[in-house]
């Protein structure tokens, strides 16, 4: 039997900084190019990008612009390469973070319900990534991508699976589903990892499972791109809750 031990469901009028740190990657930029834009009320949370809002690191990511939320953090001093989710080896840490660790898991059932866009040039994602500072202990769970051009009435691409990044022992094993939902609605993402394997669910039903694993901790990525500034603005990613079983 599951146990909850770790839920949002957005009831406040604000970020709740005990479960949440609301900035992406901030190791490898500076603090006002990682803030999430956002609002919080009437239980849903609102990532947004919007239209004054500054790259997230130009010399690394071009023009992509971020609003994300993660559950933890750290790095190693200014000028090094040591942090999460290292960005190519022009990557060096120019905003040092000290440990935080508010929800990484090692295994359970990860959940969100949500609603993407069908802005043609933004991607909406819940993902997981190592927690760990070694470069061996960085692969990615990805619970679902969806790029807003996959998005229709009918039906929609829905991205899963795993990557390894500097993990050997994980192999890239992802793939992109077309679901006949409308993504624009609210629908149920979750990722069951366990041992050995990775389960991927859609509104409760089964839609693929990877034979692998990542076998450490790992923190949770909550996250609206734009790659391009492209209107109108703001984009939206609507958050209903995230739920974390062990």
């Amino acid at each position: 039997m599951r146990e909850l031990e770790f839920e949002d469901t957005f009831d406040g009028d604000h970020i709740d900084e005990t479960k949440w740190i609301a900035h992406y990657l901030p190791q490898w930029t500076t603090p006002g190019r990682s803030a999430a834009r956002h609002q919080v009320g009437g239980g849903l949370l609102r990532l947004r990008i919007e239209e004054d809002q500054p790259r997230w690191s130009p010399e690394l990511e071009g023009g992509l612009r971020v609003s994300s939320l993660q559950t933890g953090v750290f790095s190693g001093p200014a000028g090094s390469s040591i942090g999460q989710h290292g960005r190519g080896s022009d990557a060096v840490v120019r905003s040092p973070q000290r440990p935080v660790r508010l929800y990484t898991p090692h295994y359970g059932l990860i959940e969100m319900r949500a609603r993407a866009t069908d802005d043609p040039h933004s991607m909406v994602a819940l993902w997981m990534i190592g927690f760990e500072d070694s470069p061996e202990r960085s692969a990615e769970i990805c619970v679902a991508e969806i790029f807003g051009r996959d998005v229709g009435e009918d039906s929609a691409r829905v991205g899963m699976g795993v990557h390894p990044f500097g993990d050997p022992r994980v192999t890239d094993d992802f793939t992109v589903e077309t679901l006949p939902i409308d993504a624009r609605e609210f629908h149920v993402y979750a990722a069951d990892w366990s041992p050995g394997q990775v389960s991927f669910f859609v509104d409760g039903e089964h839609v693929r499972t990877v034979h692998q694993a990542p076998d450490y901790p790992m923190q949770l990525m909550l996250d609206i791109y734009e790659f391009e500034p492209h209107g109108p603005y703001p984009k939206e990613f609507t958050v209903d809750y995230v739920r974390g079983y062990r």
